[in-house]
């Protein structure tokens, strides 16, 4: 099993999935196309762009090839996010990015900075998502958009039906909501904009769907991997969601899922365009 990772700031909510190379696998993944497409049609050159929870840099890095030479900035909580992205923009040559750690309740930026303020996989998180949303408004140019994408877990299904990986949902959402945060936020997204007091959003969804063999294997692997040896392992085995014997066995469903001729797997998200 993961050993445990550094204990959150006050006032920082400790995050569910950790830094593991199986949790940055999944997200090294993400680009604009297959994460934040409903973001494409804004995404033109000298378009500015604050990237919150950016993880490694995929997405950021991808916006910022459409947007040159505006600048894109990508910021997270986690020093080892921030080094990945760090080594990802080397790695691609990219010039007009930069990323740095930073407190998205609390940003160091001035008022009325940016375009567009975008967040993925990130309200899900928070112990405060209408806070956070408030913030990105401040730092958003009047009508200019701020945007979010999260998943809904109690929405994902697939087939064919394993019953422990019904097990694993459920051990998920409890460490989730140990941590104070909300799974299921695709569905609360306009909620919480309309809370934040954003009048004028756009509220939509789109999928992540893993059928193929292919697709089948890198994510019933990676899944099998975050439940016994990343943070969500060890977070599991603390508030005694599982124990470790029974990580394993959903770990195994998880790799039985994969071999499945017929094995699909969806995953719903929501998105919201807020105009600021």
């Amino acid at each position: 099993m993961a050993g445990t990772e550094r204990a959150p700031e006050p006032g920082v909510a400790r995050y569910t999935h950790g830094h593991h190379e199986a949790v940055l696998r999944s997200h090294r993944w993400r680009t604009v196309e297959n994460s934040a497409a409903y973001l494409l049609p804004h995404l033109g050159p000298r378009t500015t762009v604050l990237d919150i929870g950016c993880g490694p840099g995929t997405i950021t890095l991808d916006i910022a090839a459409r947007v040159a030479p505006a600048a894109v900035i990508g910021i997270d909580v986690a020093p080892a996010a921030i080094e990945a992205a760090l080594a990802e923009q080397e790695r691609q040559g990219t010039t007009n990015a930069e990323f740095h750690t930073g407190d998205l309740y609390a940003l160091d930026m001035d008022d009325d900075t940016f375009d567009i303020v975008h967040a993925h996989q990130v309200l899900q998180h928070l112990r405060d998502p209408v806070g956070a949303l408030r913030e990105m408004r401040r730092v958003c140019k009047p009508g200019s958009l701020v945007a979010a994408r999260d998943g809904d877990y109690e929405a994902m299904t697939w087939y064919p039906a394993v019953p422990a990986m019904s097990a694993w949902l459920r051990m998920y959402d409890a460490v989730a909501r140990a941590n104070e945060g909300e799974p299921n936020a695709g569905r609360f997204l306009l909620s919480w904009a309309h809370s934040a007091g954003f009048t004028d959003v756009q509220a939509g969804a789109s999928t992540w769907c893993y059928a193929t063999p292919e697709d089948r294997a890198w994510w019933g692997e990676l899944w099998a991997d975050r439940i016994t040896q990343s943070a969500i392992a060890t977070q599991a085995v603390e508030i005694g969601a599982a124990t470790e014997g029974e990580l394993r066995k959903m770990a195994a469903a998880w790799r039985h899922w994969a071999t499945e001729p017929d094995g699909w797997f969806a995953v719903l998200h929501g998105e919201i365009l807020c105009k600021a």
